[in-house]
């Protein structure tokens, strides 16, 4: 499969596996979701912030657009995100709203990809303002592991709650699962 293929495809896995997962985090109540669980992050809810702030954080290096990482509270007023492990929705609903519209931009991206562009440098400064240049495939791959590794430490927690997310394969997904 090309690489433009494939991006497109793991854009789509993504959203699939986003719609599991908060369908599957929907079936607890809030304070299980922020309870401490012993994970990276802590919490489910913590977790799942932690993914979206991420993919937020790598559109905006990748587009070269910061107001697409931004992250609104309810009122509309700029949340500013003090670091990989600050939550931005408390409120589940407004979380996973928020996670179909980052889903959405994420498939725009990577259907808009020209090959070009995937071996172009880019330069970008992290959460720290450490900055780092290198081609751009490095950025657009690091997104969807980085998501991958996450999702699977949520389905965990939830595994050890009691809820099955299903099938949670790439494959399965391409074959209409």
């Amino acid at each position: 499969m090309p690489m433009l293929d494939q991006y497109k495809e793991l854009a789509r896995y993504n959203r699939w596996m986003n719609e599991k997962l908060y369908a599957a985090c929907a079936k607890l109540p809030a304070e299980q979701l922020a309870e401490e669980r012993g994970a990276f992050f802590g919490s489910i809810l913590r977790t799942l912030n932690h993914i979206l702030w991420a993919d937020r954080a790598w559109l905006a290096r990748l587009t070269e657009d910061p107001t697409i990482g931004y992250s609104y509270a309810p009122g509309g007023g700029l949340i500013e995100a003090k670091g990989y492990g600050h939550i931005l929705y408390e409120d589940f609903a407004l979380l996973q709203k928020e996670r179909a519209r980052t889903d959405h931009q994420i498939e725009l991206y990577a259907g808009q990809l020209e090959a070009d562009e995937l071996a172009e440098d880019m330069t970008y400064k992290n959460a720290k303002g450490d900055e780092f240049t290198h081609p751009r495939w490095w950025a657009i791959t690091h997104l969807f592991n980085h998501q991958t590794h996450h999702r699977g430490q949520v389905t965990t927690l939830l595994s050890q709650l009691g809820i099955d997310v299903g099938v949670t394969d790439f494959a399965i997904m391409l074959r209409g699962g």
